[in-house]
């Protein structure tokens, strides 16, 4: 089938590059020309495992292409997504949709023939009624079918998660248009659910979600909290629960809050939406609220082990949001690190992808580290504020070495605690704190 993705960022262009690989031909259409003329010499634009090597393979074939131009992007699709950022409002903090109605009203006059347009953004309920009015209003005569196509695609798991999806949501009443999603997603069919409802349905969903996982990353850090006071593990904790088939293991792990492009964004929208309507959603803006305060309390943890230690050095490793990312976009490292600077911390950092993105955020305003090592040099206190692999597998015996002071705020708890605490650290991590009886038993031993 023939495809044109509007948008090329974190869920266009791998949603492109994927469709591309499966066999279909595609088109990836954006007003950057900086970001088009880089693709179109087979460089990626943003870090993803594995996505690199489908780009180069697919475009070296031909099977996807690039292009600024509207018009020629679209011309002879079967299916349009429009995969276009939805960023926060910056006074109402509603999903801001100037740039899917753009989209559209450009999109409508380039319309010809029968074509399926598939809302890929998160978009409020009632987004794909907006968006064929528009489409109606701009191009009375065109023949084509709005539908909500929701995408599920986490950061740094994009290309994984495009071939395994959980569930694939398409919003739809046209009979017609199931039968083309039905065709383009059959490589799907038989190792994945293909659910089809009302376009409001889907739309919701992918809200729905997102809000339910945030708050299972609140509910667990509200654990950690009475962990730390209780003499508990969190960790410990957290495996029990997980092993309750109704609970699951997963968005379990306790840390500094959540953060990324997308359940910032998305619990505040879906706050939005519903004192639009009236309805009462205390628990989802309860959890805005105090997700916001936990990156201050994160910040407040790292200056208390360093308030005696003048002219103190922080090393901060991880400044990406999570893992397998370079997105910076809310990231609770990044937010630590801005209070951090707002308190005269002097910073070193490092991150494996995401340097070049904080840099743009950040300036000269911390040092950047070319690794680990050189971060945690001289430095008085090492916090860890994101779960790359390779700072779990540290060698604490060198860090000890290099380090001044020998503090460690462990926020995504990498480390392992004995360990670090046989070599000398004074480690504090999140959701466990030793009482006074365990303090006297090993000091005893």
């Amino acid at each position: 089938m023939n495809i044109a993705i509007i948008g090329t960022g974190y869920v266009g262009l791998p949603t492109g590059v994927g469709f591309a690989e499966l066999g279909h031909n595609v088109i990836c259409i954006d007003k950057d020309e900086g970001k088009i003329s880089a693709l179109c010499q087979g460089k990626i634009t943003l870090y993803e495992d594995g996505l690199a090597e489908l780009l180069n393979k697919n475009f070296s074939s031909g099977k996807i292409k690039f292009t600024t131009s509207m018009q020629k992007g679209v011309a002879g699709a079967d299916v349009v997504f429009l995969a276009v950022g939805t960023p926060p409002h910056p006074v109402t903090k509603e999903a801001d949709l100037q740039y899917i109605f753009a989209a559209a009203e450009e999109l409508a006059q380039y319309l010809n023939g029968y074509t399926v347009v598939a809302v890929k953004s998160t978009v409020p309920v009632g987004t794909g009624d907006k968006v064929e009015a528009l489409i109606k209003a701009k191009n009375p005569t065109a023949d084509v079918d709005i539908i909500s196509v929701p995408e599920f695609l986490r950061e740094g798991y994009a290309v994984k998660d495009f071939f395994n999806p959980d569930r694939i949501v398409i919003g739809s009443d046209s009979e017609r248009a199931k039968k083309v999603m039905a065709e383009l997603y059959a490589d799907f069919a038989d190792k994945t659910e293909i659910l089809y409802v009302n376009r409001r349905s889907s739309e919701t969903i992918k809200y729905a979600s997102n809000a339910f996982l945030a708050v299972k990353i609140h509910y667990i850090n509200e654990m950690a909290n009475l962990c730390e006071q209780t003499g508990a593990d969190i960790n410990e904790v957290a495996k029990g629960m997980g092993l309750d088939k109704r609970i699951g293991n997963r968005f379990l792990n306790a840390g500094p809050g959540y953060g990324g492009s997308c359940f910032p964004k998305d619990t505040m929208a879906i706050a939005y939406i519903a004192r639009q309507y009236g309805v009462n959603m205390t628990l989802i803006e309860d959890v805005i609220r105090e997700n916001a305060a936990r990156k201050k309390q994160m910040a407040r943890r790292i200056l208390e082990t360093i308030d005696n230690i003048p002219h103190a050095k922080i090393a901060v490793l991880g400044l990406a949001f999570k893992e397998g990312t370079d997105d910076c976009r809310e990231s609770p490292a990044m937010e630590i690190v801005n209070e951090l600077l707002a308190n005269g911390a002097d910073i070193t950092a490092y991150d494996p992808q995401a340097m070049t993105n904080a840099q743009k955020l950040l300036g000269n305003k911390i040092t950047y580290a070319p690794n680990a090592y050189a971060a945690i040099e001289n430095a008085d206190v090492l916090a860890i504020l994101t779960e790359w692999p390779e700072f779990k597998t540290l060698d604490l015996r060198k860090v000890y070495n290099t380090m001044k002071n020998k503090n460690i705020v462990d926020c995504r708890n990498m480390l392992n605690r004995k360990e670090a605490e046989a070599c000398g650290f004074h480690y504090t991590c999140i959701g466990y704190k030793k009482n006074r009886a365990q303090e006297q038993t090993e000091n005893a031993a």
